[in-house]
Parts: structure tokens; sequence; C-alpha cells
């Protein structure tokens, strides 16, 4: 299932030892099970090629500040791993406004980040 996934795009260029090993092992560290890793790569391949230091690292722990659990920031990533590569200041700005008005579920979360900025404005701000 993951390789047909990767398959799907050429450009994407991926190492092993650079980038499935470690992706995989932080995926597992979060608690994600075979099942929720193979479906977030099936979903959205690029999450092998986003940095685990500069991308996926912090905004796990953005969402974990926020309050969500491992469990939570795991669900997220397999549900919708693509949210890992939007702009980490607009996912802060989301979330904390999100957060401040009680509503930042996972459900809320994925639902507001694919929102245009000038509908998120009018519904949350």
């Amino acid at each position: 299932q993951i390789a047909k996934a990767i398959a799907k795009f050429p450009n994407l260029t991926l190492s092993l030892e650079a980038n499935l090993k470690p992706h995989l092992q932080w995926m597992s560290g979060l608690g994600m099970d075979c099942s929720q890793i193979a479906k977030a790569i099936a979903r959205h391949p690029q999450v092998l090629a986003y940095s685990l230091e500069a991308n996926l690292k912090p905004k796990a722990q953005l969402l974990c500040e926020r309050g969500f659990t491992n469990a939570e920031i795991a669900s997220t990533l397999a549900k919708a791993p693509q949210l890992f590569g939007l702009i980490s200041k607009r996912l802060a700005h989301r979330t904390s406004l999100l957060q401040a008005q009680g509503l930042l579920t996972e459900t809320s979360l994925r639902s507001a980040m694919v929102m245009s900025d000038a509908k998120f404005a009018a519904r949350f701000e």
C-alpha cells in the first residue's frame, strides 16, 4: 500500500535511511500503529519528504502545547497528513483562536485548516 502511494509521485525523492526509517520511527513513537502509518502515507505520500526537525516535530509539539495528546496527534496525522505540510504560522494562529473559543478538537482542526482565510475569519474571528 505504501509503495503504491509513493509510486504515484515519481518526483518524490526518498531515501530509506534519510526519509523512510526516521519518519516511520517517529510516527511509531507517536503511537501510530502500522495501519495508521500506512493510511497517512497512502493519503499524502509527501509527508515522508517533510523535514522531521523543521516541520513534523515542531507542528506535533504545537498541537501538544494546545492540549492534544500523542494519540490525538497520531490520529490527526493518519487522517489528514497534509495538515503537517501547511505553514506553521497559519497552524499556530488557527489553533490558538480555536483553543481560546473552546473549540479545538481533531475534527475542528481539520475543518478549520482547509477553510479559506476569509471563511475562517468570518466564522471564528
